[in-house]
């Protein structure tokens, strides 16, 4: 039987993705959550020209206080309004240009109009309520630093300079190959001894959020033929293939059957869940086996191909820390066991559900696994234990 630490080190020689990919360019829909490869200059300043913080009057700030004739309005449309004459005020709107001359702004609130007079009491600092062009960066400024995980705020600030395209780290293309003859979609009517495929689904989002793409996301049934259509298919577009069931030592197991011939590596890992895991090479190309079980497939994942993804787009590794736990627990001799278990305050962490593989109700419920170490049969609640955050 074969360690986790042991697996996650074979897995990890065998995709080998911490090699240098070429940067690529997206749209900015597209660009959420990718990492930036190089950083972004802005082309403009920004502001791109003097406009107005306030709704309120264009003035110079010399003649105030005072009472003075309203001499025109400004609005947040494109205009070039004219030069505001000594001893007059504009109207202005927030966003507009502030016309030539002006040198501060006084919001509507601090001003009393009447007869096409605005009448003004205090005085006023050059530049107030005024921005100026370039007071938030300037052209050739940078805009955002390599290495960032794009979130909204920063695809605001490339919209704003008018940028279209960002280049990013290369995502990994991940194709992923649920298999099984009892698996239908969700949405369809499953007769008695059918079951919804819930690994594809998982799977296709557990890539995504580790900062890989995915390639293309196929089912077949307990079929070589299908299978290996599926892998050479598979192969032809993606950097890894990742497929869920078909390796236990039982019958009709598909990809056991398929890649054992082509010289698999399959065999059992002591942890729970996930004991059965398998390993290939495809075409070239490295593939990845983890047992069908839905909360062992997402297990496995996080555990042993997540941080390689996280890793090749320049992503942080799951937090991990230690907690105590709020009950007692125990766990079999000889394996590794990650158990579902959710934050309790800022120190504690309480189990969820129970260990089977199935409950994929539990895991939904979950948001860390707790880690315990494969010499370890007992935990006392208090005792210190490693959570892997989710």
């Amino acid at each position: 039987m074969t360690t986790v630490d042991e697996h996650a080190a074979h897995i990890a020689g065998l995709v080998g993705l911490g090699s240098a990919r070429p940067p690529v360019d997206v749209g900015l829909d597209d660009a959420l959550g990718r990492v930036t490869s190089v950083a972004v200059l802005s082309p403009v300043d920004l502001p791109l020209f003097r406009n107005s913080q306030m709704d309120g009057f264009a003035v110079r700030s010399a003649d105030l206080p005072g009472t003075l004739p309203i001499a025109g309005e400004v609005s947040a449309r494109p205009s070039d309004p004219p030069a505001l004459r000594p001893g007059t005020a504009v109207r202005i709107m927030t966003g507009a240009v502030v016309p030539e001359g002006a040198d501060a702004v006084v919001p509507v609130e601090d001003t009393v109009v009447t007869d096409g007079l605005v009448a003004i009491e205090r005085v006023r600092r050059p530049g107030e309520y005024v921005r100026d062009r370039g007071s938030d960066v300037h052209a050739g400024d940078e805009l955002l630093p390599a290495g960032l995980r794009l979130a909204s705020r920063h695809l605001a600030a490339l919209a704003a300079a008018g940028i279209t395209t960002v280049s990013v780290r290369a995502g990994i293309r991940v194709a992923i190959i649920t298999t099984g003859s009892e698996l239908v979609e969700p949405g369809a009517a499953p007769v008695l001894g059918q079951v919804f495929d819930s690994n594809g689904t998982a799977l296709a989002a557990a890539v995504r959020a580790a900062g890989a793409t995915v390639a293309s996301r196929v089912h077949v049934g307990d079929d070589t033929t299908a299978m290996l259509r599926a892998l050479t298919d598979a192969a032809a577009h993606a950097d890894l293939i990742l497929t869920s069931g078909g390796i236990s030592m039982g019958d009709y197991e598909v990809v056991r059957e398929t890649l054992e011939p082509l010289g698999a590596r399959v065999g059992t890992v002591a942890m729970q869940p996930g004991g059965p895991q398998a390993t290939a090479v495809f075409e070239g190309v490295p593939v990845v086996c983890f047992p069908g079980n839905p909360v062992s497939t997402q297990v496995s994942f996080e555990v042993f191909v997540a941080p390689l993804l996280r890793k090749a787009a320049g992503l942080p590794p799951a937090r991990r820390e230690t907690r105590t736990l709020v009950a007692a627990l125990s766990s079999p001799p000889g394996k590794r066991q990650f158990l579902r278990g959710r934050a309790v305050g800022a120190s504690e962490a309480a189990l969820v559900a129970g260990p089977s593989s199935h409950l994929v109700a539990g895991l939904a419920a979950s948001d860390l696994l707790v880690i315990v170490p494969e010499d370890v049969t007992a935990l006392a609640a208090g005792d210190n234990v490693e959570v892997l955050h989710l």
